[in-house]
């Protein structure tokens, strides 16, 4: 595999620009400018220097080496010291292309502008590719310290408004969320007490209707009777058992003494009064409404059939006639002349508590 040979050198001239060391005329050689006839072919790819990378531009570059420098406390103790170069190679324009603009650094944009250094400059190289920026303190220690304690100051100067910011975002930010926990304790509290407020009224208006009720009730209760004043509740409505032909209790008993007075529970006209088989002597009362009032087992009636009769009125007396185990009315409330309700429950609608 050939390799390809290397260019030329240029002619290294120790004595060059002396007196007497020069063209014909004795000045210097002119500048020597190869051009494509002048050099000697090179066989296969030209070879190209390989540059470098550099950190970044040569003015960021130098604002963070002052910052190292300030934060080292090297430009404090400058006094007295020759000045420090800091070579940088100059990089292609491509490269440089690419590189972040000084100013889009943290830290360092402020810094340069603080400074006053011109990011736009080139910095152009000198002819051996190389950039050379140079820190120096001054010929009197007294303004080197100078300039370093400026810088210095006004780094701490930065940080400190930098801190303040900070601290007043924060201080905002707490404000802001005491508001906002002020604000939500508040409407919570108006919740709270319209909650409050609310059930105060729904309590009253329901303690409105009980009463409104037990006044409507108390009212009812004057135009219905129970059947008989003094007894005992044995049966139930609904109760179960072989006694009763349907296989439960169809009424409510109220048991008493043989020859207590039954009651007309409510005004109306006698539809029925006699024998009834199981329910022995019965008188049936139709109300004004249609409902049917049964009363059972008497040991004797006191009215007839197509009679009127008023709440209160006695209308036979306590027996135990029919299919029975001892003296007792059997009460049945039949709507419409329909199917047996619960007595208890429809005497309690009307406002009486058997």
């Amino acid at each position: 595999m050939a390799s390809n040979n290397p260019a030329p050198e240029t002619l290294y001239l120790p004595n060059a620009g002396a007196p007497g060391f020069g063209d014909e005329d004795g000045g210097p050689f002119d500048e020597w400018n190869p051009t494509e006839d002048s050099l000697r072919p090179v066989r296969g790819k030209h070879r190209v220097a390989k540059q470098r990378s550099g950190l970044a531009r040569s003015s960021t570059v130098l604002g963070v080496g002052v910052i190292a420098a300030v934060g080292a406390g090297g430009m404090a103790s400058a006094q007295g010291k020759p000045p420090v170069s800091i070579s940088l190679p100059d990089l292609p324009q491509s490269v440089k292309d690419k590189l972040p603009e000084a100013e889009s650094l943290p830290g360092v944009g402020t810094l340069i502008a603080d400074l006053g250094v011109d990011d736009s400059s080139d910095h152009g190289g000198t002819d051996t590719g190389v950039t050379t920026a140079a820190l120096t303190t001054s010929a009197s220690g007294k303004g080197g310290s100078d300039a370093g304690e400026a810088l210095r100051a006004r780094i701490l100067q930065q940080a400190e408004q930098q801190q303040g910011a900070f601290e007043d975002e924060a201080k905002a930010a707490a404000e802001k969320a005491a508001a906002q926990k002020a604000a939500a304790e508040a409407a919570k509290k108006q919740d709270e007490a319209a909650a409050k407020e609310k059930a105060a009224e729904k309590k009253a208006e329901a303690e409105a209707k009980a009463k409104a009720e037990k006044e409507r009730l108390a009212k009812l209760a004057k135009s219905y009777s129970l059947p008989v004043s003094s007894y005992t509740l044995t049966s139930r409505f609904n109760d179960g058992g072989s006694m009763w032909s349907s296989g439960h209790h169809t009424g409510l008993d109220f048991a008493a003494p043989t020859g207590t007075p039954i009651k007309a529970v409510h005004s109306g006209t006698v539809k029925s009064a006699g024998w009834a088989g199981s329910y022995g002597y019965r008188t049936v009362i139709t109300t004004d409404d249609g409902t049917e009032l049964w009363f059972c087992h008497q040991s004797s009636l006191g009215v007839s059939a197509g009679q009127k009769v008023s709440t209160g009125e006695v209308i036979g007396r306590v027996g135990a006639t029919g299919n029975v185990t001892g003296p007792h009315v059997h009460l049945e409330v039949r709507p419409g002349g329909g199917d047996p309700v619960d007595p208890m429950a429809w005497l309690q609608g009307k406002g009486l508590n058997p």
